[in-house]
This record gives structure tokens, C-alpha cells and sequence, in this order.
């Protein structure tokens, strides 16, 4: 066996080594859509109990690696829960999503929060990673992931979920000073987050910036791209060598400034054509996707023809295969094993196809 063998596939991908087939997960492939996780749903009815508890988030970690053996294993979290290590406490309501209450406003609480040391307030996700590490070895990469600067800062001030963004956009046109500090401070929590995340076990990180895609380009190039990439900047310096993800829902207009950001890969969603996002990003970015989640209530047949399509256009160097966004909860689950199957097949296809 030679040594590049012995790297995780998903890991050799990531770094651009070409391959006979790409590399295949499912973000929040460790979820709803799977009966065992719904069983430990009603067990353990509190998302953070769950997600916070290092046996249970073990065990729903490893949930799809058990059924479907996908090349990443992704640690199971949410983007949230580094806040409270910065003075911001949230909780996660089933029905209603996250609640950050209350919800920063003011210059005085920006005043007040502090940096994140994640030894000290999530030691938890160091603990889960380790163990995810020895249950899956080189068999699979392990995924970390973060919440992007934006992102965090808009569930921070709006204080839940929002259709509109009305309160951060209030205070990023009215308040910049304010918003840029917090942002500020949330980057280099980020980019210690991430560092630790790698230190305990994760080869490579996804940051989710899943509400950059509300803004204009222009606000997008003020708000969202210059803390990612103090994020990004602040990781590689110490981590040259792990790969970074960025993914952004709704990121048809601003792909080529996600590749501005410095990470590896861009994660490109459904609305994006495969070929036209090669295109966009050039050839020193890698790409990860981008199969509408909806494709997976479809016949197998069609399952199929997509994934061909997508890994086509892709090509066989730097592509991670992927939906556009997470696996929707009432997916069938031998629609989901199917897809691993068939990605997995993806090179004897392609040849006879």
C-alpha cells in the first residue's frame, strides 16, 4: 500500500489529487431523515443535550458511517454552539430553531463579550472528535465544522431566524462601527474554534456562511468576505496543509468572491450549473456539490443520471460530490443509501455511460 493510499479519500481529493471517482458525503447526512436518529430524537428530546453530550453525538456522528460508509464523517454540532464561549447564550428550540435571547443590540454588550477558548467552554466537541478519530481511523476524513463571522453575528443580533435580516442590516447601514467590531471579534474566535477543531482530530472544515447569500455583492464584499478571510488567514498561518470549505446558500451571484476568501473548496449549490461553476471559479479552486436534496425523492434512475452529470461536469480533480445544501428530513433512506452506492460506482459508470 503506498503512503498516499493510507490518506483519507475525501482527504486526497480535497489536496487535488486526481482520482478514478470523487469522494461523496451529505451535509447533515447525521440527521433527521434517519429512523435510529429520530429514536434518539425522542430519547433525548433537547438538540443540545444531543449535540453536546459526547456519547450521543458519537453515536449520531457515526449513524450514516454505519449505514452508508460515506468518505467524511462529519462531526454533529451546530454552528451555534460556540457562542456561549463568547458570552452569548442561545438555546435550540425543536419546532422553532435557534433562540439567542437576549439578542445583541447595544455597544455595551458588544463591550462585554469576549474571546473564545474552546478548552474552557466546548470542551465537549475536542472529546467527540478524538472519539469519532478512533472509531473511523484513515477509513474516512474527518469533518469539522464552523459558523461563518456573518452568519453568527445575524442569529446573534436578530436573535432567531429571519426571512428578511431586517435588524443586522439596520445596524450594519446605521451602526457599521459596532457591527465591524463584533464581526471582528467573532472572526478570531472562529479561527481559534477551527484551529481546535483541527488540533483534536478534523482534516478538513466546512465554515457555513448560510446568510451571506442575502446580501448585495457590494455589502457581501464589506460584511461577509473580509472576516472569512480573517478566519482563513489566522487557520493557515498555523494549518498550511487542512483544507477548508466555504458553503453559502443562494451563492450564485458571489462565487468567484467566495474563492476570494482563500479557502480550498467552494461548495456550490443546486442553483449553480457543475460546468458554469468550473468555469467561474478557474481551476485552482476545488468545488463541492451540487445536487438538488429534492433529486433524492426521485426514481433511482434519475439519482443516477444526476450524479453522473454533476461529476461530468465536474471533472476528476479537486470535486467533492455532494448536495447543495443539507439532506431534507423526510428523504427515503434507501434513496439516500443508493446515492452512496452510486457515487461510489461513479468511475465503472461514467465508463459505460
Amino acid at each position: 500500500m503506498t503512503e498516499s493510499t493510507q490518506i483519507p479519500y475525501l482527504l486526497r481529493a480535497a489536496r487535488g489529487e486526481k482520482l478514478e471517482r470523487p469522494p461523496v458525503w451529505m451535509m447533515r447526512q447525521a440527521g433527521r431523515y434517519m429512523k435510529a436518529y429520530r429514536a434518539l430524537r425522542e430519547k433525548y428530546p433537547s438538540f443540545r443535550e444531543r449535540s453536546e453530550t459526547v456519547d450521543i453525538a458519537v453515536e449520531i456522528s457515526l449513524q450514516p458511517w454505519r449505514a452508508f460508509r460515506p468518505d467524511g464523517v462529519i462531526l454533529f454540532s451546530d454552528i451555534l454552539t460556540p457562542l456561549t464561549g463568547l458570552g452569548i447564550p442561545f438555546d435550540i428550540v425543536e419546532s422553532k430553531g435557534p433562540i439567542i435571547d437576549p439578542p445583541i443590540r447595544t455597544q455595551e454588550q458588544v463591550d462585554k463579550l469576549h474571546p473564545l477558548d474552546p478548552e474552557e467552554s466546548v470542551p465537549f466537541v475536542g472529546e467527540i472528535l478524538r472519539t469519532l478519530k478512533r472509531e473511523v481511523g484513515n477509513e474516512a476524513a474527518l469533518l469539522g465544522f464552523v459558523g461563518a463571522p456573518w452568519t453568527l453575528a445575524a442569529y446573534s443580533i436578530e436573535g432567531k431566524g429571519s426571512k428578511d435580516y431586517s435588524t443586522i442590516k439596520s445596524m450594519a447601514f446605521s451602526e457599521p462601527a459596532m457591527l465591524h467590531q463584533f464581526l471582528s471579534l467573532v472572526a478570531d474566535s472562529i479561527a481559534t474554534y477551527v484551529g481546535y477543531q483541527i488540533e483534536n482530530g478534523a482534516q478538513v472544515v466546512q465554515m457555513f456562511d448560510s446568510w451571506a447569500g442575502h446580501l448585495s455583492p457590494m455589502d457581501y464584499d464589506i460584511f461577509a468576505l473580509p472576516y472569512q478571510q480573517q478566519v482563513v488567514r489566522q487557520v493557515k498561518a498555523k494549518y498550511p496543509d487542512v483544507p477548508l470549505i466555504l458553503y453559502i446558500s443562494g451563492s450564485a451571484g458571489i462565487l468567484e468572491r467566495m474563492a476570494q476568501s482563500g479557502v480550498d473548496i467552494v461548495s456550490v449549490d443546486w442553483t449553480v450549473d457543475m460546468a458554469d461553476a468550473r468555469r467561474r471559479l478557474g481551476p485552482s479552486v476545488g468545488v463541492q456539490g451540487n445536487i438538488d436534496p429534492g433529486i433524492l425523492f426521485g426514481s433511482k434512475a434519475l439519482i443516477r443520471d444526476r450524479i453522473i452529470d454533476t461529476i461530468r461536469k465536474a471533472g476528476n480533480q479537486g470535486h467533492i460530490l455532494n448536495l447543495g445544501h443539507g439532506i431534507l428530513p423526510k428523504t427515503p433512506e434507501d434513496n439516500a443509501a443508493f446515492f452512496f452506492e452510486t457515487a461510489k460506482q461513479a468511475d465503472q459508470l461514467l465508463a459505460v455511460a
